[in-house]
Order: C-alpha cells, then sequence, then structure tokens
C-alpha cells in the first residue's frame, strides 16, 4: 500500500527527472553526446555526479532517456496535426504546438532541432527531428525548395525566441509574436487569408 510520503515523492521525483533530462539535453545538443560528461550534466543541476547517478545510473541511460523525451515531444507535435490538410491551418496549429512545448521543455526542443538547424547526424535525434518536420509536410532528406528553406527558417528562429523567452521569463507575452514570427517565415500572411488585421481560425473551429 502507497503511503502519503510515497505519493509525494512520485510527482516531485517526476519533476526533479524532467529538468535533469531538459537540461541533459540542451547541452548535447550544444556539444554532443561524446563531448558531455555526466559531471557537466551534475553541475548544470546542481547535483553532485553520485547525486545525478542515483537518478540515472549512466550517461548511456540518462541520453537513452533524453532521445526518448525528445521523440515523445516529436510525436505529440505532428499527431496535433493529424487530419488537417497542408495549408496555413495546420502550419498555425503546429507552431502553436511546438512553441508551447519549446517553452516547457526548451533544451528537448533544442536537442529536437539540432539536425534541423546544425545537421547533426545522430541518427536518433533525426529520428525525433524527422517527427517535428512531418508536421510541416517536410520529408527530412528531402529535395531542397522554397517550402523546404522556410519551414527551417521558422523552426531555427522558434527554437532562437522561445529560448530568449525564457530567459527574460517572457514566454507568455512573447508566445503571440514568437508564433506570428514564424507563421510570416512559412509565407502566410492573417491578412491575405482573413482579411486586414484577423487572426486565422483555430483548427477546432474549422468544419470537418
Amino acid at each position: 500500500m502507497r503511503t502519503y510520503s510515497d505519493r509525494v515523492a512520485r510527482p516531485f521525483r517526476q519533476q526533479v527527472d524532467e529538468g535533469i533530462l531538459d537540461r541533459a539535453a540542451t547541452l548535447f545538443a550544444r556539444r554532443g553526446f561524446a563531448k558531455t560528461s555526466v559531471q557537466d550534466v551534475a553541475d548544470s543541476v546542481g547535483l553532485s555526479k553520485a547525486g545525478l547517478l542515483h537518478h540515472f545510473p549512466s550517461k548511456e541511460a540518462l541520453h537513452g532517456a533524453v532521445l526518448a523525451q525528445a521523440g515523445a515531444l516529436g510525436r505529440r507535435v505532428l499527431d496535433s496535426v493529424a487530419g488537417l490538410p497542408d495549408g496555413p491551418v495546420r502550419d498555425r496549429h503546429a507552431l502553436e504546438v511546438l512553441v508551447d512545448v519549446a517553452v516547457a521543455h526548451p533544451g528537448l526542443v533544442a536537442l529536437l532541432l539540432a539536425p534541423v538547424m546544425q545537421g547533426d547526424p545522430a541518427p536518433e535525434v533525426d529520428a525525433a527531428s524527422a517527427a517535428a518536420l512531418g508536421a510541416f509536410g517536410v520529408e527530412p532528406g528531402g529535395p531542397v525548395d522554397e517550402r523546404t528553406v522556410r519551414v527551417v527558417g521558422a523552426l531555427s528562429a522558434l527554437a532562437v525566441l522561445t529560448l530568449a523567452a525564457g530567459h527574460q521569463d517572457g514566454a507568455a507575452t512573447w508566445r503571440p509574436f514568437i508564433v506570428a514570427t514564424c507563421f510570416d517565415a512559412l509565407g502566410h500572411s492573417a491578412q491575405g487569408h482573413q482579411g486586414p488585421g484577423a487572426a486565422l481560425p483555430r483548427p477546432d473551429q474549422v468544419e470537418a
């Protein structure tokens, strides 16, 4: 039978683990797996090396957990637009979901988008990144055209802007402007689709 302390400890442990994964993802995105040590991650989250290994028994285990979480986030974005046709409504919704994910998990999204911005060769990361690209109808390794360049530009801007918003504790204020900036980068215009000053409809407002 679980005690009250067990019920309290489980959510707290999950919160700590998620914080560790996000900080580790930031380091893996910047330095790569080989150049990131367990001590580097421990220092970044304010734990001793032994304390970090209490949560994740090895660097490989930590890296695996980071990749699994990044993959889950990528699939969340892709699943959010399932059934929506290609076009501005789908793009807008994918951006909104990805911005919210990036604000909550900046390190994991940085790792998720690393192949887009840096050409990271790790196949596990590429698989997670492919899900995010797929939300915008782009196939990794496909021909480079205007759409591909616009999607890469929009996602790069999203990563930079959400990180800046997080540093300034301005996520809520910045959110609509980040979405609008990335939406423009994709070649869409709210005025062009709905009339001057009108916002695009949300997917749940679009008739089936």
